[in-house]
């Protein structure tokens, strides 16, 4: 994968966890919403971690 492919694939993610974010900051009141963002965050999180360890690997 080229690096800019690779940028391109992060800087996605990042605006989509900025857009999920936002609407977090404006809950609507729905606690089923609220727990499927979280658990959203938490795979988005764990998927920036794979990538940043498939980065790490191509670089060296």
């Amino acid at each position: 994968m080229s690096e800019q492919r690779i940028f391109g694939a992060i800087d996605r993610i990042e605006r989509a966890l900025a857009r999920i974010e936002a609407q977090a900051a404006n809950p609507r009141g729905d606690g089923e919403a609220a727990a499927k963002h979280e658990a959203l965050k938490t795979r988005v999180a764990a998927s920036l971690s794979q990538l940043d360890e498939l980065i790490e690997s191509l670089e060296k």
